[in-house]
């Protein structure tokens, strides 16, 4: 969440940043944080003064009693009983106005960097890099209509390949869980776990560290990564134990440092996960979700980097660098997309989504969002670091899908299609063990 020093000290530029993704009554929200924080530091304040008072005053009872001076250290005596109820109702609401500046300040999302496009919805983001064309600065998604052409007489989507090969079962999905669910099977496993090697491999040699987190985590962890309260709605909970299932390995990964105080010379820290993923993905109808367009389950390799504010942004364009060099080593058609403010995430502070393009379905599809998140998701979670003049700063946060499966393999198997069977990338033969699915 912002700080309460981000927000008094620059009050005006807060406002704009949020107004640039597009919160509703920004400036009232702000002035309502700001009140809120007014009320604690003035009750702080006369809180402070009575109990130095009243510890002044019981110091001197004992002096007063010794000096035969009974009245004055009975007068002292009802005043110190009196200053301490008066500090309980004082407390209480000092307590109170904490408490309601951070249930408010948890509402607040993050603010832009300056470099974000302004934009209200998916169409407004930038298409900054592509293997298909040069691309100009300014150039949306809304304009874009380069899309490749690969050749392929009526390509199959990947539902039909995945029925035609025997590789995923979503009637099966249905019938042991619900849609949503897919069971892969025979060589469409293998893919699976091809993929999620290839890429922790990959992770692996770009100096990340290969964590096996939980994927059920608690409340905190929640809170600590910003899905909670923003996002209660997209997760699986288990109401009896108040568990939450993980969107993504970010949550568990990045929870390792929460309540930590990190020594700089350890930054930055870089650490990658495959798990599955839980998404409710509730209100998701049509074509868009057909297949493994969107999924309630699904597998993801995450990367999660915890840096120092001066690094985080080579750490970000490292993430960009990584994630593209394995659509290119998977040999798809892909572009890199800057967010608007409008499109972004409730936690990202800037954030480039990777796109693969669908031969048979005809459009682009997600596979990969790499974000910073600035300080945001470190003072939710107390993750900071301590430099060389021995100060405790708030770290920097940033992560990214490295990446998420069902959209690759979707792409793969519909990009690939030819007389023999559906090619497999020359980077992922090593780790199917055959050239074509058949």
């Amino acid at each position: 969440m912002l700080t309460i020093k981000q927000i008094t000290d620059n009050t005006e530029k807060i406002i704009k940043g949020l107004e640039k993704k597009h919160f509703n009554n920004a400036k009232e929200t702000i002035e309502q944080v700001l009140a809120f924080n007014d009320k604690r530091r003035s009750t702080q304040t006369v809180l402070d003064n009575n109990l130095a008072e009243a510890n002044k005053l019981s110091k001197s009872i004992g002096m007063l009693m010794k000096e035969g001076k009974k009245e004055e250290a009975e007068t002292a005596k009802a005043r110190v009983a009196e200053l301490k109820e008066t500090n309980k109702t004082l407390q209480a609401e000092m307590d109170k106005a904490a408490d309601d500046l951070k249930l408010l300040l948890y509402t607040i999302p993050n603010v832009p960097y300056d470099e974000v496009p302004e934009g209200s919805a998916a169409e407004d983001n930038w298409v900054v890099k592509s293997n298909l064309k040069e691309c100009t600065e300014g150039d949306t998604v809304g304009n874009w209509n380069v899309n490749p052409s690969l050749g392929i007489s009526n390509p199959l989507p990947h539902w039909e390949l995945a029925k035609k090969y025997d590789l995923i079962d979503f009637d099966l999905g249905v019938k042991i869980t619900g849609a949503g669910f897919p069971v892969y099977k025979g060589k469409g496993a293998r893919l699976q776990r091809a993929l999620i090697n290839f890429f922790l491999d990959e992770a692996g040699k770009s100096g990340y560290r290969e964590i096996q987190p939980p994927t059920v985590v608690n409340e905190d962890s929640g809170y600590g990564t910003g899905q909670l309260p923003d996002k209660e709605g997209q997760m699986y909970h288990c109401q009896v134990d108040n568990f939450y299932l993980i969107p993504t390995a970010e949550v568990p990964v990045t929870n390792i440092y929460r309540d930590v105080i990190l020594d700089e010379k350890d930054l930055p820290i870089k650490n990658c996960a495959y798990t599955e993923c839980f998404r409710r993905e509730a209100g998701s109808y049509g074509k868009d979700v057909r297949g493994l367009n969107r999924l309630h389950e699904f597998s993801k390799v995450e990367l999660v980097r915890i840096d120092k504010p001066e690094h985080s942004k080579q750490s970000h364009q490292e993430m960009l660098e990584h994630v593209e060099g394995l659509l290119q080593k998977l040999e798809l058609p892909y572009r890199i997309l800057r967010l608007c403010g409008g499109d972004m995430s409730f936690t990202a502070a800037i954030c480039y989504d990777f796109e693969v393009y669908s031969e048979a379905q005809q459009r682009w599809l997600e596979v990969s969002s790499v974000s910073n998140f600035d300080t945001y998701q470190a003072n939710r979670l107390k993750c900071r670091y301590r430099n060389a003049d021995k100060k405790v700063e708030l770290c920097h946060t940033l992560n990214g899908s490295a990446l998420a499966l069902p959209r690759i393999v979707a792409a793969l198997l519909e990009n690939n299609q030819t007389e023999k069977g559906i090619r497999m990338p020359k980077a992922l033969v090593p780790y199917t063990g055959f050239e074509y699915i058949d």
